[in-house]
């Protein structure tokens, strides 16, 4: 091997070294704290219903000191959301329930609706990231949390948690039939508990799930809801440009990681991308950190086109604040 070989062997190594350094660094310490707004029309209602804002939050995995996580959470209230859903995942840590009801602060007070996931229950542990990437690996389970006191910071404020519960409400002259099933991801899901259509006078239909598996969708859907909302995924959280998430950590296709699609012949489904990561895996990549802004708008029936109009979403992304 020759000294100019080697010399440019060392150089590209160096490069290739570099480029992941700085592809780290960007990761972990700019898009990760690039939180966005992202948009998202769905028709979804019945005919001649009023149009209903829904701010749809996921996956905080909040630690007590993240104050750009607090302080942009804290402004979501100025979009005057009608409604909260929370999918769940707001704790990383055994102190953070007080970090969470502070950051949320007049969302509480706004008519919302919750489930919980896997990491309001048990705090995250550092494993090996190419378990991703088998669906089937077993899990370990990190120290419970606090999630009773969470719940019972929500409720207090006025929350509903329709884990295993149907609820119908009324928000902003809207009825809504809801329903939901505890962490599908920890196999915690018994949805014959909430079985059956929902309420046929109801403007919405609204399952709520923090792991879309297919296998509980399919029951929403085969249910009558029109619309399901999620989380779990972190919208790939480590991304490439044009393909996108590598897994999904769960049993739903790549397509539909994130954002709004549908499922089925007439239930639409929205995947929050999440506002948080793991403490031990704390970098996004082309997958930036959102709150979604859902405006839910009357779908058109009755004629030829019927399916497909409420097939169509119409999405657009902006950032409210980024610290």
């Amino acid at each position: 091997m020759s000294d100019e070989f080697r010399a440019n062997l060392t150089r590209a190594a160096l490069g290739t070294a570099g480029a992941a350094a700085l592809g780290i660094g960007y990761a972990s310490l700019i898009e990760r704290n690039a939180f966005a707004l992202r948009e998202v029309t769905m028709p979804v209602l019945e005919p001649g219903s009023s149009t209903l804002r829904v701010l749809h939050i996921s996956d905080l995995h909040m630690m007590p000191g993240q104050r750009l996580k607090q302080n942009w959470l804290r402004e979501l209230d100025n979009l005057d959301p009608d409604l909260v859903v929370n999918t769940g995942d707001n704790l990383s840590h055994q102190r953070a329930v007080p970090a969470v009801v502070q950051a949320l602060g007049n969302l509480l007070a706004r008519p919302g609706l919750f489930v919980f996931g896997s990491n309001d229950y048990f705090a995250p542990k550092p494993k090996n990231p190419l378990k991703y990437f088998r669906k089937e690996h077993k899990r370990v389970l990190g120290e419970p949390l606090p999630w009773g006191d969470l719940r019972a910071a929500f409720t207090e404020r006025g929350w509903f948690d329709v884990t295993h519960v149907r609820r119908d409400l009324e928000v902003s002259g809207v009825r809504i039939a809801s329903a939901g099933v505890d962490d599908p991801h920890l196999k915690r899901d018994r949805y014959d508990t909430i079985a059956g259509p929902p309420n046929p006078l109801a403007d919405l239909r609204l399952g709520i799930t923090h792991s879309p598996e297919p296998r509980v969708l399919d029951r929403f859907a085969d249910d009558g809801y029109d619309l399901v909302l999620a989380g779990h995924t972190h919208g790939g959280q480590l991304c490439l440009p044009f393909y996108g998430a590598l897994v999904t950590n769960c049993d739903i296709d790549r397509s539909r990681v994130k954002g709004p699609s549908k499922w089925g012949a007439h239930t639409q489904l929205h995947v929050s991308a999440g506002i948080g990561t793991s403490p031990w895996a704390p970098a996004r990549f082309c997958c930036r950190p959102e709150a979604t802004l859902l405006t839910l708008v009357p779908a058109q029936r009755g004629g030829a086109d019927a399916d497909a109009a409420r097939g169509r979403t119409e999405s657009s992304e902006s950032t409210v604040i980024r610290n």
